[in-house]
């Protein structure tokens, strides 16, 4: 059978003699044979190749394109980030740590809930570098029904390489809006524009530029996700919104989801672009690790707040001024200064006009100097003035959650203006007072006299012994009042209750 197969395999044994080939055999002892198996290696290991390309080729075509197909083998949960509010340095950080954390190897996907009025640009293009920079793919979802992603939140979805939004939702208005002469939603720091006014832009030359840098930058995020890019435009120039069914048919979003796990059922299987490659989502059946703020980012959501850093910026310029009036006291100087760089921490994160700022720190300042020097409440009253003022124009209401209540500003000022008459009133009383101290204190008091030889003689006044002098003569015992002082000697005359009046005085 080996001859048969080595004659088979070698086209020249077709044309040998039976004879010879039998002669060759007993001769060689078989080395026919194994010459032909040597020979029929070399076709089977091409057979082998050819299988293993095949298998590859099969696993290839079934695995999906990119990353997904090592990532789904191991990556079996799906991290869920929450923004509810404002977009602010505290969403931002909690969301930025987030992502950071999400590892490939254990992460198949970040879901970006959402349900947002808007927020600060700074944060907001925070959040969307982070999401590009991202190994692990993100998904902007705009739930729960009733909730947005308006302004900020358009941004952050267009950025996402998937875009969903739960029934009832909307999203959308994603116009610029300056505070305080600064951007202070997405729109940002200008960065240039076009030079061209286009139909309903604004007329200034500033918020042409910062609506301009606005429009350029959603353009790009819509061409790298492949979303509706006119619409996105609209959205900045015309501030149009769009509710889920009609964002769906725009192209602006992804799918519709009714949850979190129908959200995973409906992408699974979608091919999107993960830093520059293509992946499938392999995203059916993850296991949800909801992911909430730690206490960092809790203690940033409250001295963020413009109400929580407003007081506390109150609380640390009172705590110094009454340190500063009374010294030693150390409690009230411990709890202004920290309240003071708290809030100083926070105001540094937040959207203010300085001037404002100013403004506030100034009129606090007229009214300690009223309390101190006394003008009639000229300053004082200047001082409350320009207090208000200051606390209106420190933090203007044009970003959504990051405006000034008009309860907190009239409950301070008002406290401001009670704090500034109390003290006031205090030092009017206190100058009213009859002197206690020193030798002014002595006028008017009530003395005895001790002993007394024509018109000079010694009494007791407050306890104390004094030489005195009087018009009159006076016996021992006599009572007197002092009218005034010759450097150490009393002048004293007729009348007073007398000091001492229950004990006998000795000479």
């Amino acid at each position: 059978m080996e001859n048969i197969g080595g004659a088979i395999c070698s086209p020249s044994a077709l044309f040998t003699n039976p004879g010879d080939r039998a002669v060759r055999q007993m001769a060689g002892g078989g080395r026919e044979g194994g010459g032909a198996d040597r020979r029929d290696r070399p076709g089977r290991r091409r057979g082998r190749l050819v299988w293993l390309a095949g298998i590859v080729a099969i696993a290839v075509a079934f695995g999906g394109p990119g990353r997904g197909d090592a990532r789904a083998a191991g990556a079996r949960q799906a991290v869920v980030l929450t923004i509810d509010g404002a977009i602010d340095p505290a969403s931002a950080d909690y969301a930025v740590r987030g992502m950071a954390a999400a590892k490939p190897a254990d992460t198949a996907v970040i879901v970006l809930r959402m349900d947002t009025p808007g927020g600060l640009d700074t944060s907001m293009r925070a959040i969307i570098r982070a999401i590009l920079a991202s190994p692990v793919p993100v998904v902007a979802y705009v739930a729960p029904s009733g909730a947005r992603a308006a302004s900020a939140g358009t941004y952050i979805a267009y950025a996402c390489p998937i875009a969903a939004m739960a029934p009832g939702t909307n999203l959308g208005a994603a116009t610029p809006i300056a505070i305080g002469g600064l951007p202070g939603l997405p729109g940002g720091e200008p960065a240039g524009g076009t030079g061209r006014k286009e139909p309903g832009e604004p007329a200034s030359t500033e918020a042409r530029k910062m609506l301009n840098d606005a429009i350029a930058y959603i353009r790009s995020l819509a061409e790298l996700n492949g979303r509706n890019e006119e619409w996105a435009v609209e959205a900045v120039r015309g501030a149009a919104s769009l509710s889920a069914v009609e964002a769906l048919k725009l192209h602006v979003i992804d799918v519709i989801a009714g949850d979190v796990p129908d959200l995973l059922r409906k992408i699974d299987g979608r091919i999107v672009t993960v830093d520059g490659k293509p992946e499938m989502l392999a995203t059916a059946g993850l296991r949800l690790v909801p992911v909430r703020p730690d206490w960092r980012t809790r203690f940033l959501s409250i001295i963020t707040d413009p109400s929580v850093a407003y007081l506390l910026m109150l609380l640390g310029a009172y705590g110094l001024i009454f340190e500063l009036m009374s010294p030693g006291a150390v409690l009230p100087g411990t709890i202004g200064a920290i309240s003071l760089i708290v809030a100083l921490f926070g105001l540094d994160l937040l959207p203010i006009d300085y001037a404002g700022a100013g403004l506030l720190l100034v009129g606090i300042g007229m009214m300690v100097a009223e309390a101190v020097i006394g003008a009639f409440g000229v300053i004082g009253v200047g001082g409350v003035v320009a207090f208000g003022i200051g606390s209106v124009l420190m933090f203007r209401g044009g970003t959504p959650g990051f405006g000034l209540p008009v309860a907190t500003v009239l409950a301070a000022t008002v406290a401001s203006a009670a704090f500034f008459l109390l003290a006031l009133a205090m030092l009017l009383r206190a100058r009213r007072r009859p002197v206690v101290t020193g030798g002014e204190a002595l006028i008017g008091a009530a003395a005895r006299v001790i002993s007394w030889q024509g018109m000079q003689g010694t009494v007791r006044v407050a306890g104390e012994v004094w030489q005195a002098r009087g018009a009159a003569a006076f016996a021992a015992g006599d009572a007197v009042t002092v009218e005034g002082r010759e450097n150490l000697v009393l002048v004293v005359a007729p009348g007073g209750s007398g000091e001492g009046r229950d004990r006998k005085e000795k000479p």
